[in-house]
């Protein structure tokens, strides 16, 4: 999903009204307990091998069987590593702290908000722009920039507690 919140502002030095756009991407719940779950996973795995389900939905307050879909999801695209049984639970692999953002919201689904319309008009693009493409087009490519260079591991600072504190209640 995304916004577009567009006000009027005055500029100090001309005193000119010109229009401004802010542009923010909402991604899926989706994309959201996908990455809290990697999150949990790589920090949890310091303590522990493998990291059960039941554990992650609890810590991470989401509902257990969509999180189970998702988690198996990313297993198979080999983002974690998971293992049935007694002993099992999903754990990091080699790819887990490599993995961009930009490819979560792939695995998700949310990809469709680099290529659909932000105004919901039919798909438009360079050669049959909506009123505000060429703008957000600028914005997009940056979004999807930043997703890109951005990996899990950079999400895992050590620096951090405040970040880690809120994705679950670590004890």
């Amino acid at each position: 999903m995304t916004n577009i919140k567009v006000r009027h502002d005055t500029d100090q030095y001309t005193g000119n009204n010109t229009l401004v756009f802010s542009f923010c991407m909402i991604f899926s719940k989706s994309f959201g307990y996908a990455l809290r779950g990697i999150l949990y996973v790589a920090i949890m795995t310091e303590k522990k091998e493998k990291i059960q389900l039941d554990e992650i939905a609890e810590k991470l307050t989401v509902p257990r069987y969509f999180l189970g879909k998702i988690m198996n999801r990313l297993a198979k695209e080999g983002v974690l590593t998971s293992e049935k049984g007694p002993g099992g639970g999903f754990s990091i692999n080699n790819k887990t702290r490599k993995t961009s953002l930009l490819e979560l919201v792939k695995i998700t689904g949310d990809s469709e908000l680099f290529d659909s319309c932000v105004l919901r008009l039919r798909k438009c693009n360079s050669k049959n722009p909506c009123p505000l493409h060429h703008e957000i087009e600028t914005l997009r490519n940056q979004w999807h920039r930043l997703l890109a260079e951005t990996t899990v591991n950079d999400l895992l600072k050590k620096d951090q507690p405040d970040f880690i504190k809120s994705i679950a209640t670590i004890s």
